[in-house]
């Protein structure tokens, strides 16, 4: 896709990470983008790896660290900090956090697992 966002900026208080696109911004929580994360730790290192993030409601956003032209590195207030997010993938998030927040949902509920509802989850419904 080859997409760059033109802002990115965290808000603490509400734990949102709004991001800007010539086309289109967006407010996503920070409980979205961390159990969703691109690193081994949670992707694995290969199909069938995932690991399901818990208890990640209240985690917050930190640190943004530039790398490159085209990734930033969160860094979460559980000390999370691998896995680069790339603008493609930023992106895609955005995009599709509807559907992919739906589908952690339902692996919480499969898992016999349950999470707090948050005020900002109004950005993914």
């Amino acid at each position: 896709m080859n997409i760059t966002p033109t802002d990115i900026r965290l808000h603490s208080k509400s734990r949102l990470l709004e991001i800007v696109f010539k086309d289109e911004t967006f407010m996503l929580p920070c409980e979205y983008l961390r159990v969703n994360s691109p690193s081994a730790e949670v992707k694995g290192h290969g199909p069938g790896q995932e690991v399901l993030q818990l208890n990640k409601e209240a985690v917050n956003i930190v640190s943004i660290e530039p790398v490159g032209h085209y990734a930033v590195r969160l860094i979460y207030s559980d000390s999370h900090s691998s896995g680069l997010y790339t603008w493609d993938y930023l992106y895609a998030l955005g995009n599709n956090r509807h559907c992919k927040w739906k589908d952690y949902l339902a692996q919480l509920k499969d898992a016999g697992e349950q999470r707090e509802p948050q005020e900002n989850d109004q950005y993914l419904v």
